[in-house]
């Protein structure tokens, strides 16, 4: 693998990060009062995390955060609807997260639902006044937003002709070795 090839990974997670934070907080600043850099924050961390080695990878990697997000972000809303934030009300919340992943046969997603958990309940905790709906709402779009921040980054950066959507030298998780 050249020099060139061992920089497209953390060019594209730099760039995906850069776009989304910048695209996550403009979005959130639409809502004021909303915690803007939050926003960008949560945005970039999703990009992060989506931006994969190969284009499939990356796409699987998405499904598994916007589904693992939608989950975490309805589960905290209905919690912070009726009950204030408090820590151990956070662990159950987590704790009914990752059961709900179970039940519908999607325990990977757990991880990342309980992660949207935490963002949207600490988020919650740190102005009483926002809604807890409209801040689940935002927590997920900018999820969203940094995934399709990635999605779009991996999908266009230009790949090797003989090797379409993977890295020269490099194999896919789920490819043999």
């Amino acid at each position: 693998m050249n020099r060139t090839q061992r920089l497209r990974i953390p060019a594209q997670i730099a760039l995906a990060s850069l776009v989304a934070y910048v695209a996550g907080y403009w979005f959130t600043s639409l809502f004021p009062g909303y915690l803007p850099k939050i926003g960008g924050l949560w945005s970039a961390i999703s990009a992060i995390v989506v931006t994969q080695l190969t284009r499939k990878d990356t796409t699987s990697s998405a499904s598994l955060r916007v589904l693992g997000s939608a989950i975490g972000a309805i589960t905290s809303a209905i919690y912070l609807t009726f009950l204030p934030f408090h820590p151990i009300g956070m662990a159950l919340a987590i704790f009914a997260t990752v059961l709900i992943c179970t039940a519908l046969k999607v325990p990977s997603h757990g991880r990342l639902a309980a992660i949207t958990v935490i963002v949207v309940m600490v988020t919650a905790s740190l102005d009483a006044a926002l809604s807890p709906v409209l801040n689940a709402l935002l927590r997920l779009a900018e999820s969203c937003i940094g995934t399709g921040v990635a999605v779009l980054a991996v999908c266009l950066w230009p790949t090797p002709a003989d090797q379409p959507g993977v890295l020269p030298g490099v194999q896919s998780e789920e490819e043999p070795r």
